[in-house]
């Protein structure tokens, strides 16, 4: 391994056997799925949050409703734990997969890796098309992925 690669290219590395590490490589290979799943995640996310004040008003007037505003009471009880457990089903599968979410309400997924023997993520939020950024596990400071890094991905590719 050569000075500038500090991030992790194979299991070997790992500093426990349950511990998951991922190559840029790796990533690289993961994000369209990662990406539908993330899609999938913030769905349930925001039909949660923009049913939220609906059920909250309905439950405050649960005594005076008539039964067509009963009936939309229970739709939306029903529409928000359908999309509580789908979004609980997307964060599982995220996992299942060895990434961490960072933050659901905007979908940052970190994906395990190594950088100078220390815990570490490439960093992806929805929106972005690649993996720009990288952050140790213990800090939040996002930082730039090298380009020694994303040139040894382009050579792989080649």
């Amino acid at each position: 391994m050569g000075e500038s690669r500090n991030f992790s290219t194979d299991t070997s590395e790992r500093p426990e056997p349950s511990e998951v590490v991922l190559s840029l490589k790796t990533v690289h290979k993961m994000l369209p799925l990662v990406k539908g799943i993330v899609e999938d995640l913030l769905a349930n996310h925001r039909a949660i949050y923009h049913l939220q004040p609906e059920e909250d008003r309905l439950d405050r007037a649960r005594h005076q409703l008539d039964w067509p505003g009963r009936q939309r009471r229970y739709h939306i009880k029903e529409a928000i734990a359908n999309a509580t457990n789908a979004l609980q089903a997307h964060v599982t599968e995220l996992h299942e997969l060895g990434l961490v979410v960072l933050d659901e309400s905007i979908g940052t997924i970190g994906f395990p890796t190594l950088v100078n023997n220390r815990r570490a993520y490439f960093t992806w939020h929805s929106g972005e098309d690649v993996l720009t950024k990288w952050q140790f596990a213990d800090e939040s400071t996002q930082r730039p992925i090298p380009a020694a890094w994303l040139s040894e991905l382009a050579a792989v590719k080649s």
